[in-house]
C-alpha cells in the first residue's frame, strides 16, 4: 500500500503507537494519533514524539469527521481488535493494520517470525545472536521490546529481521510474510483478551498465514496444537522435538541434540556444553538451530553462539546465592506453561512465588509440576487465593498468603535454608501490582543482591 498522504489513525500513545508514527513520518503519511485514556494530555504526547514529527493528536473521543476522513488504522498490541470502535472501522472497508505489518509494508530484506505461548524471548534472542555472527546487518525487534517501525526505516536488502511476534501483534498479521516463522508451542494464555483457545491459536498461527512451499515455518512436535497444525501448514515444516528421534529435523536424545535429514543423523552437542538451563531452553535452542539451519547459516556458525549465549534476562535468570541460597528469577513465567518450565528446572527443595493478575488460567498442571520440590508456596496479587485453593487440593500444605511483594519476598528468605531455592515464576502477567514482568524481576533481583550475608 501507497501510505503517501493517507489519512491513517493511530490507536494507543505508548511505544509502538509513537513508533507507528514516527514511521509513517516516514512514509509521508498523514498520523492521527490517538489515545482514549481522558486522563493524559496532549502536551505530554506530543513530547513523546520526536522534534519535527508530523501528527495531529486526539485524546478522549474520535470525532466523527475525522473518523470518517481515515483510510488506514494502525492499532497498538494492547488495543482488542473486537471493540466497536474497531468494528466500525471495519464495517467501512477500513484496513486494520498493527505495528507487524506497518512495519513489513516499509521495511526490506530478509524477516524471521518468532511465535509462541512460551519461549519466544531466549529462542528470538539467540536466533539474533547467530544471524548477528553471520551477517553485517542483523534487527532484533518486535514483542521483544524494540519496536519493528523503528527499524523497518533504515533496513536495506541486505538487511536481517528477528521478530518476536505476540499474538496480540498476529491478530491483524495482513500481507506480513517472513522467509522463515517459528511456532514455538501454544498452550492456554490471553484467554480474557482471545475468549477461546481456537481464537488464540489462530492469531499464532497467522504468523506463517501467507507463506508459500518456499518459505519454512519451524514447529514443535511435542505440542499438540502445532503437531496439527504441521497437516495444514502452508509452509516447508522444520520440526524439533525433546522426545523422539525424527527423519527430519533436529531432536534430543539422552543428553544430546541431533540433527536429522532423510533418516541419516548427525550428534551437534551435549546439552551441557550450554549455559541455559531446563528442558524448556533445550526446546528454544532447536527451535533457534533450526531457524538458522533453514537461513542457509551453516551448524560451525551456529555451535559456538548456542554453547556461549547468556540466558535472557527474567526468564530462569540465575540471580545469586545468598546464605547457601540460590535465587532464580522467572518474572516472565507470566502464565502456568511457563511457569511449570520454572519448576521444572529447579532441582532442589524450592520455595516459590507465585501469583499476580488474572488471566483467566487454571493451575492444575503448574502444581501438578512441583512434583515435591516446592516446600513452600508463597502467593501474591489478585489471584492468590484462587492459586492456594487449587494447591491445597492437590495436597500442598505449606502455603503463605502476602499482601505485598516485600512481605513474599521476606517469607522466602525465613523459609528457605543452605541448599534450597528461591523462585519468582509467577504464573501470572504483574499487572496491578507492577507495569510489566520487567519491573517485577528487577524488584526481585535488587532485593535479593542488598541481602546480607549474614
Amino acid at each position: 500500500m501507497n501510505l503517501k498522504g493517507k489519512k491513517v489513525l493511530v490507536v494507543g500513545s505508548g511505544i509502538s503507537g509513537i513508533g507507528a508514527v514516527e514511521a509513517l513520518n516516514y512514509a509521508k503519511a498523514e498520523p492521527i494519533l490517538f489515545d482514549e485514556n481522558e486522563a493524559l494530555k496532549i502536551e505530554e504526547m506530543r513530547a513523546k514524539l520526536k522534534p519535527g514529527l508530523k501528527a495531529e493528536i486526539v485524546i478522549g473521543s474520535l470525532p466523527e469527521e475525522l473518523k470518517q476522513s481515515v483510510e488506514l488504522v494502525v492499532l497498538s498490541p494492547g488495543v482488542p481488535t473486537d471493540t466497536e470502535f474497531v468494528e466500525d472501522f471495519r464495517k467501512r472497508g477500513v484496513k486494520i493494520w498493527g505495528e507487524i505489518e506497518l512495519a513489513y509494508e516499509i521495511g526490506k530484506g530478509i524477516v524471521i517470525g518468532i511465535t509462541g505461548t512460551n519461549g519466544k524471548t531466549t529462542t528470538t534472542s539467540l536466533v539474533g545472536a547467530i544471524m548477528a555472527a553471520h551477517c553485517p546487518d542483523v534487527d532484533v525487534v518486535g514483542n521483544i521490546g524494540n519496536p519493528y517501525t523503528l527499524t523497518a526505516m533504515d533496513s536495506t536488502e541486505e538487511t536481517v529481521t528477528v521478530a518476536e511476534i505476540s499474538s496480540f501483534q498476529l491478530e491483524t498479521v495482513d500481507r506480513f510474510k517472513p522467509k522463515v516463522s517459528a511456532i514455538l508451542n501454544i498452550t492456554p494464555d490471553h484467554l480474557n483478551r482471545h475468549h477461546t483457545m481456537e481464537n488464540y491459536a489462530a492469531a499464532k498461527e497467522a504468523v506463517c498465514k501467507n507463506q508459500t512451499r518456499e518459505e519454512t515455518c519451524v514447529l514443535n512436535y511435542e505440542n499438540s496444537y502445532t503437531r496439527a497444525f504441521g497437516e495444514r501448514c502452508p509452509a516447508q515444516v522444520l520440526w524439533f522435538s525433546s522426545e523422539r528421534k525424527l527423519e527430519n529435523g533436529f531432536y534430543l536424545e539422552g543428553e544430546e541434540i541431533f540433527r536429522a535429514k532423510n533418516g541419516a543423523s548427525e550428534r551437534l552437542m551435549n546439552i551441557h556444553d550450554m549455559k541455559l538451563v531446563g528442558l524448556c531452553n533445550v526446546e528454544n535452542v532447536m527451535a533457534a538451530m533450526a531457524v538458522a539451519d533453514a537461513c542457509g547459516v551453516p551448524m560451525e556458525e551456529i555451535l559456538p553462539v548456542v554453547k556461549t549465549f547468556q540466558p535472557v534476562e527474567h526468564r530462569i535468570e540465575f540471580v545469586a546465592t545468598k546464605r547457601g541460597v540460590d535465587y532464580y528469577n522467572d518474572s516472565k513465567g507470566t502464565n502456568p506453561d511457563a511457569a511449570i518450565q520454572g519448576i521444572k528446572a529447579m532441582d532442589r527443595p524450592t520455595v516459590l512465588i507465585g501469583g499476580g493478575y488474572d488471566k483467566q488460567s487454571d493451575y492444575d498442571e503448574w502444581i501438578e509440576a512441583f512434583d515435591g520440590k516446592v516446600k513452600c508456596l508463597v502467593l501474591i496479587g489478585q489471584t492468590r487465593e484462587k492459586i492456594a485453593a487449587c494447591a491445597k487440593q492437590h495436597g500442598v500444605k505449606n502455603i503463605v498468603l502476602a499482601d505485598t511483594f516485600e512481605e513474599a519476598f521476606a517469607v522466602c528468605v525465613e523459609q528457605a535454608k543452605p541448599g534450597d531455592a528461591v523462585l519468582l515464576s509467577p504464573a501470572c502477567a504483574s499487572w496491578g501490582m507492577f507495569p510489566n514482568y520487567e519491573v517485577r524481576g528487577r524488584m526481585f533481583k535488587e532485593m535479593v543482591n542488598q541481602m546480607e550475608e549474614n
